[in-house]
């Protein structure tokens, strides 16, 4: 049965994303920095609440101007840096819908994007690839002259069910798709602080760039909604830099990706972080191997939560100062969310049956909740597939115990098949971590030309000179005594690196065999299956 905890009452029929978050710090707390960026190890950019109120109304009164129909999409096209943060909400605050993109992507990334998302204006900045379009753009550097002395317009008077913002995720085919988030999703924010544990006097750090929900909620959302400070970091991409930089802003809160809290660990001087005024540490983005949390526990005396979530409805299951850690588990639902176990057989067929203790299936958020995304943009046969009755099912698929601890197990379409049988590849990574040598393990299953099914470990060795063959007869034997013959890898392929988003997401769909037979840097478990 649904795991139901008491829903608040959502109902506020006018409701701006932007105006709720800033306008009762601006009031309260004026002079309080809400925005700092760092660079280097030092401040670049530090904004109160006043002035960053100030300045994004500012922008919202002339992009309302250059786009006077409200719900017209903005292409967020800037580098991550304050800009971009002032551009998002300005667009917001306007009425409008803004489309942030990543910087990383190029031309013809952001023509398909500004093709599918059709937006009145586009925002960009000089070096960044842009393609030829019909759509009208302007520099934000011109935008942020034009405003400069505007006398501010109040916030747009928008309704809770209107679009706030519009995020492209990635989809299946290869084509990233449309998630199209509420003005209420702000308030779908509410239950998070029981992951994060924000009050006012926090300063929190997060590793991300602001295209991603992550950082955008997270990262920045969420500090605002208590008055809290939101600190960023614009630089060169270097694992070693986290706890000086943790240390030097004064963090009370770190957020970022099991993989870069991994390499934090292995390449940063960590008792920086044991000095610091560090509460905890926030895991999100991928699962969080027992391994890793009683590493990061061991070396810098702090706790780690770790939450679980998506783009449609941002991160809904979690530990937290208030809900024990019991490694392996993201958690639980938050406050005022409600979240079930759907059979995957019944699903399949439109129908809804809900999972027994401990029984592996789909999972699913009641779609009353005020995070839910509003729909896929342009994609109706995409919002067709993701509802079983009330439920909304994302595609992962977990567990869920007697005590409401949610298990994540994997994706739906990333579950392997290993000799007729469904098998986790979270599963089996956790177990192969635990291998002496290992810094990094992914695996995926592959289908041979002989029409086998196999099961393959990426791995990175922990030492720059590891012995390949030795390391994969240590994890052979590992595998054998610690994984059922089905779920054991056959093929061990060694790399400097496993592909992973600018955010630190794992892709496995980039993890590929080598055409030749074993050769150096690739071996084979020839263990019996």
């Amino acid at each position: 049965m649904p795991r139901r905890t008491a829903l608040p009452d959502y109902v506020m029929p006018r409701l701006n994303l932007t105006r709720s978050l800033l306008e009762p710090a601006t009031r309260a707390r004026p002079d309080h920095p809400a925005l700092v960026f760092y660079s280097a190890g030092a401040p670049a950019f530090e904004c109160t609440y006043r002035n960053l109120d100030l300045t994004i109304r500012r922008q919202a009164t002339q992009l309302k101007r250059l786009v006077p129909q409200a719900g017209e999409r903005v292409v967020i096209r800037l580098r991550h840096g304050p800009r971009f943060a002032v551009a998002f909400f300005a667009a917001n605050a306007a009425g409008l819908v803004p489309v942030p993109l990543s910087p990383a992507l190029v031309a013809t990334e952001v023509s398909d994007l500004i093709e599918d998302s059709q937006p009145a204006l586009i925002l960009f900045e000089k070096g960044l690839p842009l393609p030829e379009c019909a759509v009208p753009c302007l520099d934000i550097l011109e935008l942020e002259h034009r405003s400069r002395h505007d006398l501010p317009e109040p916030y747009a008077d928008t309704d809770a069910e209107e679009p706030a913002f519009l995020v492209y995720t990635s989809g299946t085919g290869g084509k990233p798709r449309g998630v199209l988030h509420a003005q209420r999703s702000v308030l779908g924010r509410r239950p998070m602080l029981s992951w994060t544990g924000l009050g006012p006097d926090d300063r929190m750090l997060h590793a991300g760039q602001l295209n991603w929900t992550y950082t955008l909620g997270v990262g920045v959302m969420d500090p605002w909604s208590v008055g809290a400070t939101a600190i960023l970091y614009q630089g060169p991409s270097d694992p070693a830099l986290w706890p000086d930089l943790i240390q030097r802003s004064r963090a009370t809160v770190f957020a970022t990706v099991p993989a870069l809290f991994r390499r934090v660990l292995k390449y940063g001087d960590v008792d920086l972080i044991s000095k610091s005024a560090l509460r905890h540490a926030l895991a999100a983005g991928e699962p969080l191997a027992p391994s890793l949390l009683e590493e990061w526990r061991r070396k810098t005396g702090r706790e780690m939560y770790e939450a679980l979530g998506m783009s449609e409805v941002s991160t809904y299951v979690s530990s937290g100062p208030s809900v024990a850690v019991r490694p392996g588990f993201a958690g639980r639902a938050q406050p005022g969310r409600q979240i079930t176990i759907l059979r995957r057989e019944a699903a399949a067929k439109g129908r809804v049956e809900f999972c027994s203790e401990n029984e592996v299936g789909l999972l699913a958020v009641h779609r009353s909740d005020p995070g839910l995304m509003l729909r896929y943009w342009r994609r109706p046969e995409l919002d067709e597939k993701v509802y079983r009755g009330d439920w909304f099912v994302g595609g992962d698929v977990a567990r869920m115990t007697g005590g409401g601890y949610i298990a994540f197990v994997g994706r739906d379409d990333e579950i392997m098949n290993c000799s007729g049988y469904r098998v986790s590849p979270i599963e089996v990574e956790q177990v192969l971590a635990r291998c002496s040598g290992i810094s990094e393990v992914a695996v995926r299953s592959f289908t041979l030309k002989t029409g086998a099914q196999i099961v393959a470990a990426f791995v990175v060795p922990a030492g720059k000179n590891a012995n390949s063959g030795e390391l994969s007869k240590r994890l052979a034997r590992h595998a054998n005594q610690n994984l059922a013959p089905y779920k054991r890898p056959r093929e061990y392929v060694f790399c400097e690196k496993l592909p992973r988003t600018t955010n630190g997401k794992l892709q496995r769909n980039r993890l590929h065999l080598p055409e030749s037979d074993p050769a150096p840097g690739r071996a084979r478990n020839e263990s019996p299956a």
